[in-house]
């Protein structure tokens, strides 16, 4: 089992900037890759951005040049860096580990960019 916590969500000005973390906990070992998705309301649950294990990055079109995601394997977190964000990132993001063949999600944490 794994265990995700998101945190670092809030409201921002359009243009502002916001840092998620997701701290995992649990069998550690064997996740080989971390993403963070978002859903809007009325809209599908999307990949934003996601690391391997050996920190092959990957990022939706929306969000290039603008997102950086990142990890700290000592502290077995994932962050997500959001700049220059825009009305259209207001959703609710959440981290997913993929293990075995399993997903595992986190709680979502909520970001609003107001314009």
């Amino acid at each position: 089992q794994v265990q995700l916590v998101e945190s670092g969500g809030g409201l921002v000005q359009a243009g502002g900037s916001l840092r998620l973390s997701c701290a995992a906990s649990g069998s550690i070992p064997g996740i080989n890759y971390m993403g963070w998705y978002r859903q809007a309301p009325g809209k599908p649950r999307e990949l934003v951005a996601g690391i391997t294990k050996l920190g092959s990055t990957s990022y939706a079109d929306s969000v290039k040049g603008r997102f950086t995601i990142s990890r700290d394997n000592a502290k077995n977190t994932v962050y997500l860096q959001m700049n220059s964000l825009k009305p259209e990132d207001t959703a609710v993001y959440s981290c997913n580990a993929q293990r075995f063949g399993y997903y595992y999600w986190g709680q979502g944490t909520q970001v609003t960019v107001s314009s």
